[in-house]
């Protein structure tokens, strides 16, 4: 095989394939490590079992989801809007539009992945890849010879064996994207990010939502007080939100799914979970309990490949594997589950195999819930400093004192750094509030620099915006902040 082999299924079906990389899954991490490894000369063979390159994020995950929480919001500004004066009526919403521009926003995306592979020569074979030897890969009834690989197969998600699995009311983040109704009541099943961000899309659109959270917390991997305005909001809207809570059984019959609750045992702390929830009737059922590594059906332990007890296989800070030729990347190697992570392990193996002398060193991975209010972290959370009983100073900015926040209808939020006490060094950050994904990059680059907080004050922010709420909290930590009272 030559790099000028063609692009999709340019072999048959019963061909032997010779490359010097390929690379199994088609999704962020794939694609990328594929591309970036073309780019650098290599010889490259991405495999993907989709009809489409962009794996679950880009095809039935992060961008039709955020594309649905954009109308979300949306709609939730025009309610927010009528306080104000301006008045748009109720929301008149045609689900086979929406479902229409949400599925071109993926086939845009998607259709420029396949353009890209094509200018770059990457051969993109399609089918299921399992692996059936230290250099072999079966793909259908072909078979790859490789001198290096990428395995990228991503994540699926975890089922709850309680649950009906053959009724289609019953459904995971891939079949609540397809928006099939808008159910008049909705539970969904997992305090995370993935169920409230399509938790907040569904309340958007009209269904009656109701939470259950085996935890104590919501996004339990979150600072509590970065939670508050998102915990307010939905407390306010929601039928429901129930912590420390199991779902039982669910019961299916034609009027609805019956479900049924228990307390969940805690570890004793002192939480404001209550006693379980009466059995109540919804019409569909999302399950957003976590994800597992697509690890068992690959064949690993055919090319030597360690797992460890999880399913996550076992890499070095170069991403390879117990087999030096073999890497590995993205939700396939472990937490956190974020297609940037994967991306950014995607260039170092790409690069390694390439004969570059790197690693992946990264000081902090952002973590985003684009709910409403959209809350986001990167680095060192002050949850975790404590239990680790790193010295530590918490230091935050009240979007109240924002001229920005206040105009926007945001004074609810806030942004906080975590710094060293002796140093100033920004160790981690958190942001609450609209368009926190967005306000937390400059965080993450100070974290990255290894900062200090009078570099970040000293850095003009421009007047108004929520980004300038990270230098007036770096402000409060050296003492020079004008925005807020005198400290005595």
């Amino acid at each position: 095989m030559t790099a000028a082999s063609a692009v999709t299924n340019g072999t048959s079906e019963n061909e032997t394939v010779r490359a010097q990389l390929v690379v199994v899954g088609g999704g962020p991490g794939g694609y990328t490590a594929a591309f970036r490894a073309a780019d650098l000369g290599l010889e490259v063979v991405l495999v993907e079992r989709g009809e489409t390159l962009g794996g679950v994020c880009l095809n039935v995950g992060c961008i039709p989801s955020k594309a649905l929480l954009h109308i979300a919001k949306t709609i939730a500004d025009a309610e927010r809007a009528a306080e104000h004066g301006v008045s748009f009526g109720e929301p008149a919403i045609d689900l086979q539009r929406l479902r229409s521009w949400k599925d071109a926003v993926v086939a845009r995306l998607t259709g420029g992945l396949t353009e890209m592979a094509r200018k770059r020569r990457v051969t993109v074979l399609r089918g299921e890849g399992r692996l059936s030897g230290t250099n072999s890969l079966q793909v259908g009834e072909r078979t790859v010879i490789f001198e290096h690989a990428i395995l990228a197969t991503g994540s699926h998600a975890i089922e709850l064996p309680e649950l009906p699995r053959d009724d289609p009311r019953v459904m995971d983040s891939t079949g609540a994207l397809e928006l099939a109704e808008i159910p008049a009541r909705l539970l969904v099943i997992g305090g995370g990010i993935i169920g409230l961000e399509l938790a907040t899309v569904y309340d958007a659109l009209g269904s009656e939502v109701t939470v259950v959270e085996l935890a104590d917390q919501l996004i339990p991997e979150c600072d509590p007080d970065l939670l508050a305005p998102l915990r307010r909001r939905i407390l306010d809207r929601y039928a429901g939100v129930h912590l420390g809570t199991r779902v039982v059984s669910i019961d299916a019959s034609d009027a609805g799914l019956r479900a049924s609750f228990a307390t969940a045992p805690t570890d004793g702390t002192p939480t404001e979970v209550g006693a379980a929830p009466a059995p109540a009737e919804f019409d569909r059922v999302l399950v957003a309990v976590g994800r597992r590594p697509n690890s068992e059906k690959l064949g690993l332990e055919h090319a030597g490949v360690s797992v460890d007890g999880r399913g996550f296989v076992t890499v070095d800070s170069q991403q390879r594997t117990s087999m030096p030729h073999i890497h590995a990347i993205g939700d396939l190697v472990g937490p956190p589950m974020l297609a940037h992570k994967a991306t950014h392990e995607a260039k170092v193996a790409a690069e390694v195999i390439a004969g570059h002398d790197v690693e992946l060193d990264v000081r902090g991975i952002p973590s985003v819930a684009f709910t409403d209010p959209e809350i986001a972290w990167v680095g060192l959370t002050e949850t975790e400093a404590r239990r680790a009983q790193i010295p530590h100073r918490r230091v935050s900015f009240p979007w109240s004192a924002s001229g920005r926040a206040l105009s926007s209808d945001a004074a609810d939020g806030t942004t906080k750094l975590i710094v060293d006490p002796d140093t100033g060094r920004v160790l981690g950050a958190g942001v609450a509030g609209t368009n926190a994904g967005e306000v937390i990059a400059s965080a993450g680059l100070a974290l990255e620099l290894q900062a200090d907080t009078q570099d970040i004050a000293l850095t003009a922010g421009a007047h108004p915006t929520l980004a300038e709420t990270v230098m007036l909290a770096a402000e409060i930590a050296e003492g020079t902040v004008t925005d807020l009272p005198a400290a005595r």
